[in-house]
């Protein structure tokens, strides 16, 4: 393949990833609050929560690419919460901590929130 017909996919691409990443990101949140695919926690306290709901209301604004840099932008925050409360304070290092979904979420989301939708987007078609 040629830089051409890489550049041609790029966008699309970013619609993938960004569909991917959110129906990933769907289940931490679906697992929370009605403990599927797996049990979840038998109470959440508020903070747990909060998160919750971001995840999924965030996830599915995400996946169908609808107001999506400011939903990116509120579940990158959220995550580097996570990270830094729940993670960090166990050891420096992200192997030892098991912070690495937490940090590759967080840029992840940084990055659509920077960079928009892609053309596969609700938001796209909204233009």
């Amino acid at each position: 393949m040629n830089d051409t017909t890489l550049a041609a996919w790029t966008p699309r691409l970013l619609s993938v990833l960004r569909i991917i990443t959110a129906l990933l990101f769907l289940q931490h949140g679906l697992v929370k609050l009605l403990g599927w695919p797996m049990p979840g926690p038998a109470h959440l306290p508020p903070l747990m929560m909060a998160a919750a709901v971001i995840e999924v209301a965030g996830s599915v604004l995400v996946g169908l690419g609808l107001f999506t840099r400011l939903a990116a932008f509120i579940m990158s925050g959220e995550m580097a919460v996570a990270y830094f409360m729940g993670h960090a304070p166990s050891s420096f290092f992200p192997i030892a901590n098991r912070g690495e979904g937490a940090i590759l979420f967080c840029f992840i989301f940084l990055y659509v929130a920077a960079a928009g939708a892609g053309p596969w987007s609700v938001d796209a078609a909204r233009k």
